[in-house]
């Protein structure tokens, strides 16, 4: 039996085969848990292990420059709707997501993929597109952000890197930026801090809205395979999609038993009944088939917003399983 090392996350999704329920004659994986920011560094930058949890959009990005280490397979370690990401200044007439047309909006990073989905929403629903923003670019709350993959964006991109001694809420506090889109929400916000709000006030009402019309539901990583295991073993990205598969069964299974909660939340099987009510039995699957017009999507996003040098289809993106 061949040893794989990951690094990813712990998810309810992966449990089943960090705990070994879920095994592979072919393969023993060594798990380092982590979260996905630090795994996209080890992985996707530094190539530390053989599997890695991968940014949907550095993965096209690194893929369409060529400077991919590691072969996506359709398994989505993460999905989350992005109306979420979009925080504006208190006081800047921002009242729709159109005023945001024109504006100055601070971001962490470009390229990260929940903020290409917000842009790509923004863009698609509301006719802001990003090209026409003023994007400026440093860490959200710390000082010294070092960005992991350069967007190297055409000149019709406006995108100012601010230093390593620039915040974004320092930005928005002296009225340099009007809004920020992060994956990630700013201290002040989920402080309280009157100056900030989210552009969406009533988000799960906007998400389930944006979900009904367009019957996506985002994507935000992947799991990849080092080329050179690939190259070595071709079956590999098929063996390994049929084990995380049958996690992500395992993982649904145990979210509708109600003789035991799997997480803990007191409401589990009224939130479960109202998201399957709303999205479908089942919502959260793998593979292209069932997956192509949120996969497509995306890479129209990364395309669009100057990120990935082609515009990929979903099979050129995912090794055969």
């Amino acid at each position: 039996m061949t040893n794989l090392t990951i690094g990813c996350g712990a998810y309810d999704r992966t449990w089943p085969l960090i705990a070994n329920k879920i095994q592979t004659d072919e393969f023993k994986l060594n798990w380092e848990i982590m979260p996905p920011e630090e795994a996209f560094l080890k992985g996707m930058v530094h190539h530390e292990f053989d599997l890695t949890e991968m940014s949907f959009s550095t993965y096209l990005l690194q893929l369409s420059r060529g400077e991919n280490a590691y072969t996506a397979i359709p398994v989505f370690a993460s999905r989350a709707f992005r109306h979420s990401a979009i925080y504006i200044r208190t006081g800047a007439a921002i009242e729709k997501p159109e005023d945001l047309q024109g504006r100055r909006i601070g971001v962490p990073e470009y390229q990260l993929t929940a903020n290409v989905w917000a842009r790509g929403i923004l863009s698609d629903e509301y006719g802001v597109r990003s090209e026409d923003i003023k994007w400026l670019a440093c860490d959200i709350d710390e000082k010294g952000r070092v960005e992991k993959v350069s967007a190297d964006l055409p000149s019709k991109f406006n995108l100012k890197f601010m230093g390593m001694e620039e915040t974004l809420w320092g930005l928005m506090q002296r009225g340099e930026i009007d809004a920020i889109i992060a994956p990630r929400a700013p201290k002040a916000f989920t402080e309280g801090d009157p100056g900030i709000e989210r552009l969406f006030p009533d988000t799960k009402s906007a998400e389930q809205d944006y979900f009904k019309k367009t019957g996506i539901f985002p994507i935000m990583h992947l799991v990849g395979i080092r080329n050179t295991l690939l190259a070595e073993n071709p079956n590999l990205a098929g063996i390994l999609y049929g084990a995380f598969e049958k996690a992500r069964q395992h993982a649904v299974q145990e979210l509708n038993q109600v003789a035991y909660f799997y997480v803990m939340l007191p409401w589990l099987v009224d939130h479960m009944k109202e998201t399957k009510d709303f999205m479908g039995e089942d919502y959260w699957t793998y593979g292209i088939a069932k997956n192509r017009k949120v996969i497509e999507t995306m890479c129209r996003y990364s395309y669009e917003q100057g990120l990935a040098k082609k515009l990929f289809t979903a099979d050129e993106i995912f090794a055969p399983v």
